[in-house]
């Protein structure tokens, strides 16, 4: 069995101010960098064998500080960044609501729907994601893994092992900033049972 630990990036001040990251950079806020000094407390007990991170500097930093604990290097993927969203990247979210009314609807409401020219779709970044932990998985064994990642990114891997539709892909618990979950995985390409989510263990 393999057990995976999905940690969400602290707060950013992109965050803060509602502008869409994706997969641009941005940097940690001065409260992101306190969640991320306190998630250390509660990973301390965890005896991680492998840690994985999104190669973003908001998900580096927050390994910096959660996992400063750790002797073992930290090995940084590009497959485990953010959803890419194009055009939208940098801008506001309330300036988006303006200018794309339907597809910004699309986004938060009908995800499933949600194609904008340029952008990956939500099925293109549970792919990307899904495949990134088969990867993770072949090679761990065994193993307790930690990987640092992203809101987005995080909750797709949990709704392809809860079997949640891409439809109902926002629904609670909502990934808030350096949020906890844990995957257990019997075998490669077997299916995963979700102990904890969101901070939230067994019965969320």
């Amino acid at each position: 069995m393999i057990r995976l630990h999905l940690i969400r990036h602290g707060e950013t001040d992109w965050n803060a101010e509602g502008r869409i990251q994706g997969q641009l950079e941005s940097a940690l806020s001065e409260a992101g960098e306190q969640q991320a000094r306190a998630l250390q407390g509660k990973l301390r007990h965890f005896d991680f064998d492998r840690v994985f991170c999104s190669s973003s500097t908001r998900a580096r930093q927050t390994a910096g500080l959660a996992l400063s604990h750790l002797e073992q290097s930290f090995t940084y993927l590009d497959a485990l960044k953010e959803i890419f969203l194009g055009r939208w990247e940098g801008q506001l979210y309330k300036d988006i609501e303006v200018r794309e009314p339907e597809a910004s609807h699309a986004f938060r409401q009908e995800p499933h729907t949600f194609d904008v020219t340029g952008a990956e779709t939500f099925s293109d970044l549970q792919n990307r994601a899904t495949s990134a932990i088969a990867d993770i998985v072949a090679m761990c064994r065994g193993q307790e893994v930690v990987i640092i990642s992203h809101g987005a990114w995080i909750k797709s891997v949990l709704c392809h092992y809860e079997g949640r539709p891409l439809s109902q892909f926002w629904e609670p618990p909502r990934m808030h900033n350096c949020c906890h979950s844990i995957i257990e995985i019997t075998s490669q390409g077997g299916a995963g049972k979700i102990v904890r989510y969101a901070d939230l263990d067994e019965g969320f």
